[in-house]
């Protein structure tokens, strides 16, 4: 029995008439023109959307079939699609109206940066594959260091180097897997059990899930209590006697991170002083500075980065607060070798010429994955579109607008200032009414409930020294004075309503 055909006539995709091309100079120009436009008209419209998407979980999978199209649609189709069902979803990070978390800029050119980046779509993970791409990126990364007056051991000319990566997650993960190696090469793989990270308790939790990519144990995991009396920045005495306990105990100190501007507060710890005791002791010195880097550009917080010469590698995101889309974290180290020696890889369907002598960059060798993007096109493009000069007004302003918002909250003996801000983060709170200070963390929570909900603005919170507090960011590239004194309203009216229920 001759098994049954199923035979359909086949018609080459470049035959079929109508239809979107693989690739198609003209199709390209016609369809990105009008997706420019809706991409124009959502940045015009975007005040008109809750900021903080108000859907429920599951939405989109009641309004989307259930499986592909067997044929194409149109562009057309599509975008309406984008506007009744997917914009509804979408917490608006470009709001001018958006205080949560950290700021995520966009900007002309950045978008111009991301688009030509998606356009020419190379994998540039050595430098054959792409020379321009990965000297343009060793070049960008030297003008940043530069302006942010990093030591000359981090620029490329040198032992180091500056690298892009997706995340600030991503570059403490490769610093501290370049960490682990270098100090097990000394002392023998058979002592992980030994190694010790440490942090303070305001670090950002990408250092522990890095410490359990990385095989640290859990229990050589180092929270050090920050000091509240110190605007929770790490003491030095504190770290000191974390190191010198586990070198008594047979253990081996081997990594320590410092923040400048954490997460929660924007505390900066000292850099000089923590560095030296790292530097004493062979620790690895990490500084993240993911969302205050940026403002280190401009000469007035400068100073937040002294001690910085003692780090062995130190990190900023261009994806926050430097106009740059997402994402674009920049990652430099003193000695590019203890990353090549760790994150290395040389199969044979790799090799080149330019690599086999050792005349090139490999920026594989210096990240987890193998592939990535054509990032630094968007860097380049920030840096000579804006200028120095405009991307410190530009986070000159930022900060203006922060001091204006916190002179709102002083003048309301409603809300207390909790910590002194520092760049363009508030942290603040609703004070409960007096005898009722238990009450003061639910209090606040459901001022950040009430606030969020009415889709005119985002904020967020933290808790410090166990206290509900909701944090205020401005760096949204749209946001302007009107925005603060608006947002400060809804606050305010938000506020009177939960007081007057007490």
């Amino acid at each position: 029995m001759q098994p049954q055909s199923f035979h359909s006539e086949f018609i080459p995709f470049s035959e079929m008439e109508g239809k979107l091309k693989p690739m198609d100079a003209e199709q390209l120009r016609e369809y990105g023109h009008k997706m420019v436009d809706f991409i124009a008209d959502y940045y015009k419209n975007i005040e008109n959307f809750p900021v903080l998407s108000q859907v429920q979980p599951g939405y989109l999978r009641k309004l989307l079939p259930e499986t592909a199209p067997a044929h194409s649609e149109t562009l057309q189709d599509v975008l309406e699609d984008v506007q009744t069902k997917i914009l509804p979803g979408v917490t608006h990070w470009q709001s001018p109206d958006y205080f949560a978390y950290f700021p995520s800029n966009s900007s002309v050119a950045g978008f111009l940066g991301e688009m030509l980046s998606a356009g020419i779509n190379m994998v540039g993970f050595s430098w054959i594959t792409s020379p321009a791409a990965t000297e343009l990126e060793m070049i960008v990364l030297d003008w940043l260091a530069k302006a942010l007056k990093l030591p000359d051991e981090f620029l490329s000319t040198g032992q180091g180097g500056g690298v892009i990566q997706g995340t600030a997650s991503e570059a403490v993960l490769v610093v501290i897997l370049a960490a682990r190696d270098k100090v097990l090469r000394r002392v023998g793989k058979d002592a992980i059990s030994k190694l010790v990270v440490y942090c303070s308790d305001q670090t950002h939790s990408s250092l522990q899930k890095a410490c359990q990519i990385g095989g640290i144990y859990p229990e050589n995991f180092r929270v050090l209590k920050a000091d509240p009396s110190r605007d929770y920045a790490l003491s030095p005495d504190t770290l000191s006697e974390a190191v010198s306990h586990d070198m008594a105990t047979g253990l081996i100190p081997f990594f320590f991170c410092a923040t400048i501007g954490t997460t929660s507060s924007t505390a900066v710890d000292p850099l000089l002083e923590l560095g030296k005791i790292a530097k004493s002791n062979s620790i690895w010195f990490h500084v993240d500075a993911a969302y205050a880097g940026s403002a280190c550009i401009c000469l007035e917080y400068r100073g937040y980065m002294n001690g910085v010469e003692e780090a062995d590698s130190f990190n900023m995101n261009a994806h926050k607060w430097f106009l740059t889309n997402f994402d674009c974290s920049a990652l430099w180290v003193k000695d590019r070798s203890a990353l090549i020696q760790s994150l290395s890889t040389n199969p044979e369907y790799l090799k080149n010429k330019a690599s086999q002598e050792n005349l090139v960059v490999d920026y594989k060798d210096w990240q987890v994955p193998l592939g990535r993007r054509f990032r630094s096109l968007k860097l380049w493009m920030v840096l000579r579109l804006y200028g120095l000069e405009k991307l410190q007004a530009y986070i000159r302003n930022h900060i203006e607008l922060a001091k204006l918002f916190e002179e709102l909250v002083v003048q309301d003996k409603r809300f207390e200032i909790v910590t002194p801000r520092k760049f363009s983060l508030v942290c603040f709170r609703l004070l409960p009414p007096p005898s009722n200070e238990d009450y003061a963390n639910k209090l606040n929570h459901d001022l950040l409930d009430s606030v969020n909900s009415t889709g005119k603005l985002f904020i967020s919170h933290t808790l410090l020294s166990d206290r509900y507090i909701l944090r205020f960011a401005v760096g949204a590239p749209l946001t302007e004075e009107r925005h603060i004194v608006g947002a400060w309203k809804v606050l305010q009216d938000e506020a009177a309503t939960l007081l007057s229920k007490c």
